[in-house]
């Protein structure tokens, strides 16, 4: 198994895993049927390498003991995203999330409820440091 810390998903492997991520298990007849349903050839194959692939990755897991295989997302879609954002930062900024935020927060790309929540989350650091 990958460390999916570091790994990036394709946009078929992503697209798996919003799914997985919106409905916490599903069948891999469930998913091709999500992904592909208006499919004229069957994708089953596609689905399966897909699967097998998030799963060498550390991002899917199955679950054995029904009668049908579940897969279901090891991580959250939260880890995922803060892992890219930090690998972002390693290649752009050299490891500073600070030139992201800021470049989100003047663009106006971040909400204010969105920077309440960060001003909160850094008052709650700051206490507990004190």
């Amino acid at each position: 198994m990958s460390d999916n810390k570091t790994s990036t998903l394709a946009n078929a492997e992503l697209g798996i895993m919003e799914l997985l991520w919106k409905e916490n298990s599903l069948t891999a007849r469930q998913i091709r049927e999500e992904l592909y349903p208006d499919a004229k050839t069957a994708q089953h194959g596609t689905v399966q390498r897909l699967l097998q692939r998030l799963e060498e990755k550390g991002f899917v897991q199955r679950d054995t003991s029904q009668p049908v295989l579940l897969f279901s997302a090891r991580i959250s879609r939260l880890e995922y995203a803060g892992s890219q954002m930090e690998s972002l930062a390693r290649k752009l900024t050299e490891g500073s999330l600070a030139p992201l935020i800021t470049h989100f927060v003047e663009e106006h790309k971040i909400s204010k409820e969105e920077i309440q929540r960060l001003r909160n989350l850094l008052d709650e650091l700051k206490d507990e440091k004190e």
